[in-house]
């Protein structure tokens, strides 16, 4: 089993998305025989995308960063809700790895993803609450990611959600306890 898990938390010690993705990993590769390959986009980050490199016929970045997701069984994504979506740094990794031709291509009947198969976790750490009420609108950040997952062929998505972690101690806990309990019954 391959694992690539991708973490882009800006706050590389204190972030809940890490914190879960960590955790995620973990549970994952308890019983198993696993190669996990880490990709950090904040202390590594991948340059934004530019027309330069878009039209480069080989870009070493964006082979390389290719060949991790293509050669990954399961993806697990560390993604924090800043701004009601990503961060900046998973959006410039995504904008490398969607790819027409590699990871998905257009046909006569619309775009098909190229990377069925695969399994993917997203650790999703939320300062408020929007998977419900009024503010489920404006999520940006869980919907995005399970669109474009699926427009590159990885349907089979699991989130571990926990939000209200900036409403104080006691909604912060009960997140991340129901976020524990998430993982545990992966």
């Amino acid at each position: 089993m391959n694992i690539l898990h991708i973490d882009s938390g800006i706050f590389v010690e204190q972030s809940v998305s890490r914190k879960l993705s960590r955790d995620v990993v973990a549970h994952l590769t308890r019983n198993a025989d696993a190669q996990v390959t880490h990709r950090d986009l904040v202390v590594n980050p991948v340059p934004h995308l530019d027309a330069e490199t878009l039209l480069a016929e080989q870009n070493e970045l964006s082979e390389e960063l290719l060949a991790e997701l293509q050669a990954a069984d399961i993806l697990v994504i560390g993604a924090p809700m800043y701004n009601f979506t990503i961060p900046t740094q998973l959006k410039a990794w995504l904008d490398r790895v969607l790819k027409a031709g590699v990871t998905f291509k257009y046909t006569e009947q619309g775009p098909q993803g190229l990377l069925q198969g695969k399994t993917a976790y997203i650790a999703s750490g939320r300062g408020g609450v929007y998977s419900q009420g009024e503010a489920a609108a404006l999520d940006h950040q869980e919907s995005y990611l399970r669109n474009v997952l699926a427009f590159i062929g990885i349907t089979d998505v699991h989130v571990v959600r926990a939000e209200g972690v900036n409403l104080g101690d006691e909604p912060r806990q009960q997140a991340l306890t129901a976020a524990e309990e998430a993982i545990a019954a992966l």
